[in-house]
């Protein structure tokens, strides 16, 4: 088994890509293909025939997965994006 440096439930920030600066939290990890599940980014639309659920067909909307190597803890993306202070000159 593989070992990620995000897990369910971690809030990420997308850092490259044509999703880059989404955030959300990780929904799904699927490690045979190195890929994540982001709630609210990489959305993708599906086409529903008619069935008993849906008598109208419809368009659905879900998330698509995101390679992890383009993901980033939000944490971590809070911290470095923090100013530096400069040093404080002693008299």
């Amino acid at each position: 088994m593989q070992k990620f440096h995000i897990k369910r439930g971690d809030a990420v920030v997308v850092i490259s890509g044509s999703h880059k600066g989404k955030s959300g939290k990780v929904l799904e990890l699927r490690p045979a293909k190195n890929r994540a599940v982001v709630e609210g980014v990489a959305m993708i639309k599906r086409h529903l025939k008619k069935s008993a659920e849906n008598p109208q067909g419809k368009i659905a909307e879900r998330e698509g997965t995101i390679h992890v190597s383009n993901l980033m803890l939000q944490a971590t993306h809070a911290s470095s994006k923090r100013a530096k202070k400069p040093a404080e000159a002693k008299s």
